[in-house]
């Protein structure tokens, strides 16, 4: 029998459409990703999605302020492999706004799954959306049908691309501060991130917790950070911001790692060297859709296209998007969960009108 609902992702938007499915009685599927692929960990797709990749979170609704570990602890199962390690590590920050990035999507996991969600720990690695109902290949051989689709496997950190850079990756190069900053080799260290936005903003002023310097550099003369982030990065006296500057080089060697990174002016073209533990990318994302096949149809920039005003509908009848991975704008943990309710709505919709429940 084929699935009614299939979730690919477990970011907000999965969650959050698998939660308004299960309440529907459309008992979905959700595929959450392979986390023994070391290739997840390197791209930045492990399960739970970007908030994994977070520390405190503020702006979403519900968690203004205090300890947050005593609820944890009675509403997450800690006989669950995804019981977040937080909880219970007196070492790991607790915020004292908002909640923590792990947990918070721990918890929407949790919240799915006691409306009845099943949680498969699978890579979907190809689809066939040509004909009716879908079909879904996971990684380990085996495929699942489908009745409706809602793709929801945001995007991924963008890297430089260059063959040093590559060369560094986990021996100091890293698009994840949350997951590498607090390693040993970056602790009292100089650190380099490379980003003008909100999310470089934030990398930087979290890894001058571990650093004792953090060099920020922007390719232009302005942050694009939102003004609050962009007054928390000049403020700080442990990070300093380097205006008109691109990373020329990574420099190091394969017993100690990155020991430095030779930067250019792109006003000038002077160059120097900066000693560094580390580099740090936080230059944009790229949305995960490579396992499509090209079936549906995508942005000029390669996010999913919503082909309706107000919907998550995507070119192909029956088959919807949610969060990052169609939304290139507003890029928000609340925003994404808003289009994974969507997205659960319009398929139940969708569902009923071919009389398939």
């Amino acid at each position: 029998m084929p699935e009614n609902v299939v979730v690919i992702g477990s970011g907000p938007a999965a969650w959050t459409a698998a939660i308004y499915a299960a309440r529907a009685t459309l008992n979905p599927l959700v595929f959450e990703g392979n986390p023994f692929d070391d290739r997840n960990r390197v791209n930045g797709t492990m399960p739970l999605g970007q908030l994994a990749l977070t520390t405190e979170v503020e702006n979403f609704p519900s968690w203004p302020a205090g300890d947050t570990r005593q609820y944890l602890k009675t509403a997450l199962k800690e006989d669950d492999p995804d019981f977040p390690l937080w909880v219970n590590d007196p070492k790991k920050p607790q915020p004292t706004h908002g909640i923590n990035g792990p947990e918070l999507v721990a918890l929407m996991r949790q919240q799915a799954k006691n409306f009845g969600t099943r949680v498969e720990s699978k890579d979907v690695v190809s689809v066939d959306f040509k004909k009716k109902p879908f079909t879904l290949n996971t990684h380990d051989g085996k495929s699942v049908q489908a009745h409706t689709v809602i793709i929801a496997t945001g995007a991924r950190a963008n890297y430089l691309g260059l063959p040093s850079e590559d060369k560094f990756k986990n021996k100091g190069v890293s698009a994840c501060a949350v997951c590498d900053g607090f390693l040993p080799r970056f602790r009292d260290q100089p650190i380099v991130v490379v980003g003008g936005g909100d999310t470089a903003v934030e990398e930087a002023g979290y890894l001058t917790k571990f650093g004792s310097k953090v060099h920020l550099l922007v390719r232009r003369d302005v942050l694009r950070a939102s003004k609050i982030m962009a007054d928390r990065a000049t403020a700080n006296p442990k990070i300093e911001v380097r205006w008109h500057t691109e990373v020329d080089e990574v420099l190091g060697d394969d017993k100690k790692g990155v020991t430095a990174v030779r930067v250019r002016n792109n006003k000038s073209g002077a160059k120097e060297e900066l000693t560094a533990a580390g580099l740090f990318l936080a230059i944009g994302h790229t949305p995960n859709v490579s396992f499509l096949g090209g079936q549906v149809e995508l942005t000029p920039t390669g996010y999913i296209k919503w082909t309706t005003l107000a919907r998550t509908y995507t070119s192909v009848e029956g088959v919807f998007a949610a969060g990052d991975v169609a939304d290139d704008y507003y890029r928000q943990a609340v925003s994404a969960a808003g289009t994974g309710c969507m997205a659960a709505l319009d398929a139940e919709r969708y569902l009923g009108h071919h009389g398939l429940i």
